[in-house]
């Protein structure tokens, strides 16, 4: 028998997982990925995971419909862009639709009842299930014994005597049940997701206000560098030298800007570029360059023009943040 699991490889969804296999039930991890969550690296200490406690996962990119839903929530944001209860929903959409091709029984999460108030209360699980179409078969191993019982303990699928009745915002249970079920490793709860961080979310406004059309190299681009806007031009300096090599990726959608003879930024124009936008982005990377003299020399563009600017003084006029 196979069951699919919603995968954020924290120390939640791995006791769900482990749970159900203990009841000899083979798991299938799915894990989502988009431009807001997972990097590589934290891709690779998932596969890790799985193998180490014998469970596939299957990663599951999100595109431009899943931006369109961070944009207009059905059911709002949460501090910041989150918009969580609607994530879920689509996410678990996903996971069911996922189940269905493979021939899995049942699909579960590592959820626990009111860890996160907002988004795992019991309406907040209500609302989750019946809009994704699950009411009533989604299994939630944590706090199974505190919820009603699914079409997956009914079938006797799983033993419901067995799973558990955690809830709250206190961690001692899943330690506990971690030592039992060993678990040694695992992450810690907090991070993860860009959205609910206020300084990626302010940059994320500011890109849906002025732009209509948003894709997914749109959305990259607001963990690199340092963001300034002009009118709908917006201005990206790097920040170090990784940012730099990411911000050369992106030269196609551009212009780029580079101190001439001396150690500095590499700087990205996005828009229509005019006098004004070339100056400023210029400027910019005068201001942040290593540049000792109060005029710079800047190259820019694909054929290397030169512009000779002040550095740019009252940077806080234009930064988005």
């Amino acid at each position: 028998m196979k069951a699919v699991a919603l995968f954020s490889g924290g120390l939640d969804s791995i006791l769900a997982i482990r749970l159900i296999q203990s009841q000899g039930i083979e798991v299938i991890a799915v894990a989502f990925r988009s431009p807001f969550f997972i990097s590589e690296q934290k891709m690779r200490k998932m596969r890790e995971t799985a193998e180490h406690f014998g469970f596939k996962i299957k990663f599951i990119e999100l595109g431009l419909d899943y931006i369109k839903l961070v944009r207009k929530p059905k059911h709002g944001h949460g501090k910041n862009m989150n918009p969580c209860i609607d994530c879920h929903t689509f996410m678990i959409k996903k996971a069911a639709a996922y189940a269905k091709k493979i021939g899995a029984k049942f699909v579960f999460t590592g959820e626990v009842l009111d860890e996160r108030p907002m988004s795992q209360n019991r309406n907040a699980l209500d609302i989750v299930e019946k809009e994704a179409g699950l009411q009533g078969k989604l299994l939630r191993p944590l706090s199974a014994k505190l919820l009603p019982m699914t079409d997956a303990e009914k079938k006797g699928y799983v033993d419901r005597n067995k799973l558990m009745a955690i809830h709250g915002r206190g961690r001692n249970p899943q330690f506990e049940l971690a030592k039992q079920l060993g678990v040694k490793e695992f992450e810690t709860p907090a991070g993860g997701c860009f959205l609910t961080d206020e300084i990626y979310s302010n940059k994320l406004r500011d890109l849906f206000k002025h732009q209509k059309t948003v894709s997914l190299d749109d959305v990259r681009l607001l963990k690199m560098g340092r963001h300034f806007r002009l009118g709908k031009n917006k201005i990206i300096v790097g920040r170090h030298k990784e940012d730099n090599l990411q911000l050369m990726k992106f030269s196609k959608k551009g212009i780029l800007f580079d101190a001439k003879g001396v150690m500095g930024p590499i700087t990205l124009l996005l828009g229509k570029a005019d006098k004004k936008s070339i100056e400023l982005a210029a400027g910019l990377t005068a201001r942040y360059s290593d540049a000792k003299t109060d005029e710079v020399v800047i190259e820019y563009g694909k054929i290397n023009k030169e512009i000779k600017v002040k550095k740019v003084e009252n940077t806080e006029k234009y930064m988005v943040k």
